[in-house]
């Protein structure tokens, strides 16, 4: 029995083969023949040298972890990692010569460049005390100058520590000397840097007379 929806006159119907890519897939996907555009890659990027660099292609592992042969941990080439490095180089080598600069410029050592020591020109009375004043020059630096007093007597007065400020170039040191009893004595007092430039010393005379 004839299907009645379809017409029997053969002048009116004719039977239409579909091809089979309309109810197959194909095998490969077929690359278009142009592409519009650029293509927007997400992580960490990939440098058009590390892919041709790529011996199979990269795959898209990847792509995504930045790890493509040849291109090195973030795709940066060997020649740029030299020259990077060649300026790390020169970049500590300046560093270092201005930190040697500012510590010779601002260091915490304080340098002592003179030194004078004054006593009292007349002779000194009975039961006196001079007062023998050492004045000490320096470059202006902020630091610790340590020193003794050492008197014809025999005796020293121990190390002793004067505090300078920055910018501070003189300093004055006082030692007080006093004389009991008749008699004439012929004193001399002198200065000693021991720290932090050792080597200045100075010192003076004076008279002690009592009658």
């Amino acid at each position: 029995m004839s299907d009645p929806r379809i017409p029997q006159d053969p002048d009116e119907y004719s039977a239409t083969v579909l091809g089979s890519h309309w109810f197959q897939r194909p095998a490969e996907d077929v690359a278009p023949d142009r592409v519009e555009g650029e293509v927007l890659r997400f992580g960490p990027g990939v440098t058009a040298a590390a892919l041709r660099r790529a011996a199979d292609g990269p795959t898209t592992a990847q792509i995504w972890h930045g790890t493509l042969p040849g291109g090195g941990a973030g795709g940066v080439p060997p020649r740029r990692r030299g020259v990077l490095r060649r300026y790390a180089l020169a970049c500590a080598v300046l560093l270092a010569v201005l930190a040697f600069l500012a510590w010779q410029r601002f260091g915490p050592e304080v340098s002592v460049r003179r030194v004078t020591v004054a006593a009292p020109e007349q002779p000194l009375a009975c039961d006196g005390t001079a007062d023998v004043v050492a004045v000490l020059e320096t470059d202006g630096r902020p630091g610790t100058v340590t020193y003794r007093w050492e008197r014809s007597d025999g005796t020293t007065s121990g190390l002793l520590r004067e505090q300078l400020a920055r910018h501070q170039t003189e300093a004055r040191l006082h030692l007080l000397w006093t004389f009991r009893g008749q008699g004439e004595h012929r004193a001399t007092a002198r200065l000693v840097i021991v720290s932090p430039t050792p080597g200045h010393t100075a010192e003076t005379r004076f008279t002690y007379r009592c009658e």
